[in-house]
C-alpha cells in the first residue's frame, strides 16, 4: 500500500503522487515515513525532502512548514518548495555570496537575521543541486 503525498505552498501544489517512502527534514532531525506509519504532526526545518518511488528518488528543497501523516496520507504545508530541476545554481551561489557579505558587517540584528536566512536558503539549494549532480541525474 503506497503513501499518498501532497506538498503544498501558498502559491501552488508542488508535488502529488503515490510513493513508497518519504524522508523529511523534521524539526528534530530527518524522519522516514513508510506506509502504515503512526499518525504524526511535526514542524519541518529547511532541507532536503526526498521521495522514493519504485527504486527511484525525487528530491525537493523545502524551507520550513509542517507535515501531517495519517491513514496512508502525507500532507506537507511549506512556505516554499522547489524541485531539484527548478534550482538555478548560479543564482543560489550569488545569493550565498551576497548573504556572506551582509553577515560580514551587519547593520542591525534584523539585517543579520535576514542574511542568515538567505544564506541558509542558498546553501540548501546548492546542496540539493550538488547531490543530484553527483548521482548523475
Amino acid at each position: 500500500m503506497p503513501l499518498h503525498i501532497e506538498v503544498i505552498t501558498p502559491e501552488r501544489k508542488v508535488y502529488e503522487d503515490e510513493v513508497d517512502m518519504v524522508i523529511a527534514p523534521a524539526s528534530e532531525g530527518y524522519v522516514g515515513i513508510l506506509p502504515h506509519h503512526a499518525p504524526l504532526l511535526t514542524s519541518l526545518g529547511p532541507g532536503e525532502f526526498r521521495v522514493k518511488k519504485g527504486g527511484g528518488e525525487e528530491v525537493l528543497a523545502v524551507f520550513g512548514g509542517f507535515m501531517d501523516v495519517r491513514e496512508g496520507r502525507v500532507t506537507v504545508l511549506t512556505e516554499a518548495a522547489e524541485h531539484v530541476e527548478e534550482i538555478d545554481v548560479q543564482r543560489a551561489q550569488a545569493a550565498r555570496e551576497r548573504a556572506q557579505q551582509a553577515l560580514a558587517a551587519p547593520v542591525s540584528a534584523a539585517d543579520e537575521q535576514r542574511a542568515r536566512a538567505a544564506l541558509q536558503r542558498a546553501l540548501i539549494r546548492i546542496r540539493v543541486s550538488e547531490r543530484r549532480r553527483r548521482r548523475g541525474a
